[in-house]
């Protein structure tokens, strides 16, 4: 009984901060770059030209290897 009670409140720990972790991150909404040209092969290129059209940050992703810029919903 002991270890049924222990893993009970073991997955509702687990639950519980995966929610809370959502809650913190935010959404984040994504669009692909109108300036970025080429395959992007760096996060940091990628999330300067980001920068200059307006958004926070960007990333490279995809098999094409496109410039995504994201900003919080």
């Amino acid at each position: 009984m002991n270890k049924a009670r222990f893993g009970f409140f073991f997955i509702l720990l687990v639950l519980l901060a995966s929610q809370m972790v959502v809650e913190t991150e935010g959404r984040h909404c994504e669009s692909k770059s109108h300036r970025f040209k080429g395959m992007c092969l760096s996060d940091h290129n990628c999330a300067s030209v980001c920068h200059v059209e307006g958004f926070p940050g960007g990333n490279c992703r995809g098999f094409r290897r496109r410039c995504f810029c994201k900003k919080r919903c």
